[in-house]
């Protein structure tokens, strides 16, 4: 598995370096992975007997690569020898990793493990190193520093001081990103939970939400969204750590060893300025304004500049020890980076301190790693071409390219990022700086960039700006889909989709050899001219021809200028490029998947009747409209569901044909009666084939100036049938289904991303927003769909406010940014009507200087048109454009109106805006509701980030195994299913690093497994890394993050840590509330689960609160007889119980008892629990009237009966919580 490539190397020595051994807690990254090989091949051998014979091997493959690992022996200068648990496949490097983050060893960076006096060479994988064995001992050896390791050093001792520190995580910088969970445990879970007593728990619950929590509140406010974290008051080591000025050392020192000068500031307001020599650091003479380098009396000369620091300045000393000890307590997936940066939309003023290295960043285009990297800038062309290349045959080696392909890709991400926010903000000279702004270009860090408006007319044909602004996202969807499926020898570029600041910016990676010659000579495949001239090249259709089948493209001849027919496999505008590398490149991506004909009118043309009885074709702002590649697959599926219909009596056969064993129709089929049913069901389905069910598409059919020849006429009009019956299928088939979805609670969207997703997995493209809030609209069960219809209008309207703030900021110069935003929010959501802009003052004075210079950055534009925006105009605009993009009639003229009418929130709107357009906004109280002054000022707008589009590509072989860990657990084989998951995990942690989103599904998973097989504190330590994980990764408030949060409460109740469990709860709740709102169907579960834990704490009057509104909101949402409506009775009348309360706890139990009788019938267990239930509460009943009775008549001296008054056991509210939750403990096989 070494890699020889000189080009890849540097790509692969960061792999995760953090995450890899994450802090040298490897059980945490390995998913235990101690356990014994030879049991795992034991437990393999039973239970797959049926598993088929590739799964086998690639387990065979696993447990190669899972070598045993073994301990070693560190010594570091000043420290005590101390043990390390390592893998044969990991490099040194990592093991350096560890050592720079271990709390004693944490402040060394430069130097050298030797073993037996030999030093060992960094990137070498352990398993190479001669004589390295068990119990061997590794010596850290101080080097000497170059400028380079100085550097290194500073900037790790300013990541030390700054780990608790949460300011880059708000400012959106190095993936750091926030997380809260460990607000709410304090630190109570895992081992530190077990320790406590749990004995008098009970008494020192304090169960009382804050009022906002509470079921009926109509405050939503938005500070507790970021609960304060104690650990983040910062503990002052320094005042000022930074770069002196007498840097550069001038040449006489340079021959001392003088590498550069610090100046700093200790906390005892000591000035202090220090010299990094090839020895270490001491204190020198200078001062601000004389320059005398000779050491100190003392100097203090050390190899570490905390030592030196720890000398000069007890506070530091003190401060950084107790700074480290915090920093090393932390769990590790608060502090490893994000694989892509997510930025948080509201954020606290935080104070902005003197940063050494951030000023430095921002003046270097230093990116990531670049200076550990030999020639300083990437060729990532070359870097993201190489990683496709390496070797795929068996399982390491593919695991070895998926990570490689990953990082770097993220790398690519983050620079491609950087570059875009870079030429919006002026900071990039163009490559064509005499034209006009709007059709400039841009190089940077080897990345093209080119921004979204139509130059020299290019899309005039294709709707111009609306047209080169859709582009870019179509050609990534291409690129994302041509590299999904693989194919050897076929490259497409690396591409980012970077919205910011109004602008859509695309950054490329470039072919090598393109910027020297003219596109004419470069481009031997495709069109230049939307198919006025056409080249093909045998090459390319060869490569092209392995991706039609996947993609569903048909190959087909196209018209040239001489009217020649030219075979393509592929859209025309799709160009193929040789490079000077040799390698085949296709770019112009954004045809790959066909037209949506339901809004591209063309002329002579009927829709089916299902598109046009919706109104459907309806005019796009632009003709790009296609179809998204899950319609196609789900369409094609679709067709061939229907096969049996042709002949009964092969009916068997025909439908075990899937359109993938085309070839085994022939050898089935050899009578002619067969061959007739095969010919028949083919053209039935609209194939391409005779003999096969293969659904393609052409995509060039309806593109404006392609021409095809007059002997393809038939084949013409089947592609445009096909068309058709496609977008027919899409209204008439993806929309129902999604919505049947919604109202049977298998899709519960929470808020408009992940409304989004759920459209956009059936294959509808949010252009159909409109045509599915319609469909909602006109359902007879409305009432029930009521959360997905608010959800989709509160999209659509940010949809709309979103188009028209892209706009709107093209006209805002960068000076009055705030003040332009601040005033969009205000016409947007604020109650005051007649919001005013805030001109800043001194703009007004310079107006006329400004004048004469033409070439300013985009979004230099002289106006302040931006300031004359009224809510009303706004609004006015806002449905009008969903009029026009979504067809959709919004009936309100104001924010007040459409809350009203709606029953929208505010606070969910701003959420929504912010994140669609990268806002961030201060985190206080806002004032929506005042119609005396503004809600927003500019101090209240702090930042705004770029919007990111990427192509996330994927851990293969890490996805099966969880899929048939899935199977296995679907068919009850738990324990095999578990084993799989794990093995999973292993493996995503092997491509992604730690963090990723899917490992975040697979520990949620795992977690569950691991409480349903009854392993409690294992369920809840998955659980947790899987909270912190979809906090860091997808947002504190993300949906998904709240329900990881339901789960975690569930472990930890079981675990008997009821407080934290409560806490949990009321979080989620919260966080519900800022997102959706209380009135959502998942609010029901929610409501059960606290209601649940408060009646298990005796805390019976709050518990009713929370039942009573779940079990409204499940009636609401279930309907009054859905067998959940029953289980809310039964937990309500479980509480009257509790409280003696026996008439209502009677009528609710009878009403639940009804519903099982009529739903599942009498001899039902559940129905005859429900009767020996109400049984049970009538004797109660009686009983107490009795004593009530007996004490009416024989007064105080009446003998009383003891009544029982029990409070519930944990286990029977536990048994509940299950029952909700859907965890069902199946018996083990």
């Amino acid at each position: 598995m070494t890699i020889e490539s000189d080009d890849i190397a540097p790509a692969l020595v960061q792999q995760h370096s953090a995450g890899e051994r994450n802090r040298g807690d490897t059980a945490v990254m390995n998913g235990d992975a101690s356990h014994d090989q030879a049991e795992e091949a034991d437990s393999k051998q039973d239970g797959n007997a049926d598993a088929d014979p590739a799964e086998d091997a690639n387990e065979q493959e696993v447990i190669v690569i899972q070598d045993t690992g073994f301990t070693v022996k560190i010594q570091a200068p000043g420290t005590e020898p101390f043990d390390l648990q390592v893998s044969p496949q990991e490099m040194v490097q990592e093991i350096h990793q560890v050592l720079m983050d271990r709390e004693d060893t944490c402040h060394r960076t430069c130097f050298s493990l030797q073993l037996d006096g030999n030093v060992l060479d960094n990137f070498a994988e352990l398993k190479s190193i001669e004589g390295l064995q068990e119990g061997s001992l590794l010596k850290v050896v101080e080097e000497p520093y170059t400028v380079r390791e100085a550097r290194i050093h500073v900037r790790h001792i300013r990541d030390l001081l700054k780990s608790l520190d949460p300011s880059d995580a708000y400012n959106g910088v190095d993936c750091n990103s926030l997380s809260f969970l460990s607000v709410f445990t304090d630190g109570d879970l895992g081992d530190t939970g077990k320790r406590k007593k749990k004995g008098n728990e009970l008494e020192q619950i304090d169960c009382t939400p804050p009022e906002h929590i509470l079921p009926g509140s109509k405050e939503r406010p938005l500070v507790p969204l970021q609960p304060q974290n104690k650990d983040w008051k910062p503990m002052q080591c320094l005042k000022v750590l930074t770069m002196s000025g007498w840097n550069p050392p001038p040449g006489n020192r340079k021959m001392h060893g003088d590498l550069m000068y610090l100046y700093i500031v200790t906390v005892e307001d000591r000035h202090v300025s220090i010299t990094a020599s090839t020895r270490g650091f001491y204190l020198n003479q200078s001062t601000t304004y004389v320059f005398n380098p000779k050491p100190a009396n003392p100097s203090f000369l050390s190899h570490s500049l905390v030592e030196l620091l720890s000398q000069i300045s007890a506070a530091f000393k003190k401060n950084f020890t107790a700074l480290q000890k915090k920093r090393v307590q932390r769990h590790p997936f608060e502090r490893i980076a994000t694989p892509f940066q997510v930025y948080s939309w509201t954020a606290p003023q935080i104070d902005h301190a003197m940063d050494c290295v951030r000023a430095e960043d921002a003046y270097t285009s230093r990116l990531g790693y670049e200076e550990h990297i030999p020639g300083q800038t990437r060729d990532w062309n070359e870097e993201l071409q190489t990683t496709r290349e390496l070797s795929r045959k068996n399982l390491p080696e593919r695991l070895l390219r998926e990570r490689a392909i990953f990082k770097v890709h993220s790398d690519f991400a983050a620079a491609a990022m950087r570059g875009a926010m870079a030429v919006i903000d002026g900071n990039v000279m163009a490559i064509n700086p005499g034209e006009e702004t709007r059709m400039q270009m841009f190089i940077w860090n080897n990345i093209f960039f080119s921004l979204g408006f139509d130059v020299r007319d290019h899309y005039r044909e294709l709707g111009g700006d609306a047209a080169a602004h859709a582009a870019p996202t179509n050609d990534l969807n291409g690129v994302r889909a041509y590299s999904a499926v693989d194919v050897e020898g076929l490259y497409t570029l690396g591409t980012v989709v970077v919205d910011y600041r109004g602008y859509r910016v695309t950054a490329q990676s470039i072919i090598p050899g393109i910027l020297e010659r003219e596109q004419e000579q470069s481009v031997i495949y495709g069109s230049i001219d939307f198919g006025k001239t056409v080249v093909s090249h045998p090459k390319y259709l060869e490569l092209l021809e392995k991706t039609s089948r996947p993609l569903k493209v048909q190959r087909h001849a196209v018209l040239n200028e001489k009217d020649t027919a030219v075979e393509l496999c592929s859209s025309v505008e799709c160009k193929g490029i040789i490079g000077n590398d040799g390698r085949h490149y296709i770019l112009d991506l954004l045809r790959t998947f066909p037209p949506d004909l339901n809004y591209l009118p063309v002329e002579g043309e009927e829709l089916a009747p299902e598109s046009q009885k919706l109104g459907f074709p309806r005019q796009h702002r632009h003709r790009l409209a296609c179809l998204r590649q899950e319609l196609i697959e789900a369409f094609v599926e679709h067709r061939l569901v229907p096969l049996h219909i042709f002949d009964q009596k092969y009916s068997k056969t025909v439908l075990l044909v899937n359109w993938m064993h085309f070839n085994i129709l022939c050898n089935i089929f050899t009578d002619p009666k067969s061959r007739e049913v095969v010919l028949n069901a083919c053209k039935a389905v609209g194939s391409i084939s005779n003999t096969s069910f293969d659904i393609r598409f052409n995509p060039d059919i309806f593109s404006p100036g392609v021409r095809f020849s007059d002997d393809s006429t038939e084949d013409i009009q089947k592609q445009k049938q096909l068309l058709k019956d496609a977008a027919a299928f899409l209204v008439s088939c993806q929309v129902p289904s999604f919505v049947k979805d919604c109202l049977d609670h298998s899709s519960l969207p929470m808020d408009g991303a992940t409304m989004t997703e759920g459209l956009h997995q059936r294959g509808i493209n949010m252009r159909y927003l409109g045509t599915v809030l319609e469909f909602v609209d006109n359902m007879p069960a409305k009432a029930q769909l009521e959360h997905i219809y608010r959800i989709g209008i509160g999209e659509l309207i940010t949809r709309c406010a979103k188009h028209i703030f892209k706009t709107y900021l093209q006209g805002v110069e960068l000076s009055a940014l705030s003040a332009a935003v601040s005033h969009f929010l205000n016409c947007l959501l604020s109650s005051f009507l007649d919001a005013v802009a805030h001109l800043p003052a001194d703009e007004l004075v310079s107006r006329r200087k400004n004048r004469k210079r033409r070439n300013r950055v985009p979004g230099g534009g002289d106006n302040t048109a931006w300031a004359s925006l009224t809510p009303s105009e706004l609004w006015k605009n806002i449905t009008s454009e969903a009029q026009s993009y979504y067809h959709f009639n919004l009936q309100c003229e104001s924010v007040d109106q459409a809350v009203e009418k709606y029953g929208l929130q505010k606070i969910t709107l701003l959420r929504e805006i912010s994140i669609k357009t990268g806002i961030q906004i201060l985190i206080k109280e806002y004032n929506f509701d005042s119609r005396h002054k503004p809600a927003f000022t500019e101090e209240d707008i702090l930042n705004i980030f770029p919007v990111v589009k990427h192509v996330n590509p994927k851990a293969s072989d890490a996805f099966h195994f969880f899929q048939s860990g899935q199977a296995k657990v679907q068919q009850g084989f738990l324990k095999e299913g578990c084993e799989l998951i794990s093995e999973a995990l292993n493996l995503f942690n092997n491509v992604y690093g730690a963090m990723h989103v899917e490992i975040c599904a697979c520990l949620r998973l795992l977690a569950r497994l691991n409480y349903i097989m009854g392993d409690h504190p294992e369920a809840l330590s998955n659980q947790q890394k899987a909270v912190l994980m979809s906090e860091r990764v997808l947002g504190i408030e993300h949906p998904n993050t709240i329900q990881e949060y339901m789960h975690l409460a569930l472990y930890c109740f079981a675990n008997g840590q009821l407080s934290t469990a409560l806490k949990l709860l009321y979080r989620a709740r919260y966080l519900m509330l800022v997102v959706c709102g209380e009135d959502h169907p998942e609010m029901a579960l929610l409501d059960s689960n606290i209601g649940l834990v408060l009646h298990g704490v005796m805390e019976y009057d709050l518990s009713l609160r929370f039942l009573e509104n779940a079990l409204a909101i499940n009636s609401k949402y279930h309907g009054p007889r859905s067998l959940k409506v029953a289980l809310s009775h039964h937990l309500v009348a479980r509480v009257y119980e509790s409280k003696a309360e026996f008439r209502s706890a009677l009528q609710h139990e009878k009403e639940g008892y009804t519903i099982y009788k009529n739903q599942v019938g009498e001899a039902h267990e559940k129905t005859k629990e429900s009767s020996e239930y109400l049984k049970y509460l009538t004797q109660q009943a009686v009983a107490l009237q009795r004593t009530m009775n007996e004490i009416y008549k024989n007064g105080s001296n009446a003998s009383i009966m003891p009544l029982k008054f029990t409070a519930p056991s944990m286990a029977s509210v536990l048994e509940q919580l299950n029952i909700i939750n859907g965890i069902i403990f199946i018996p083990l096989r």
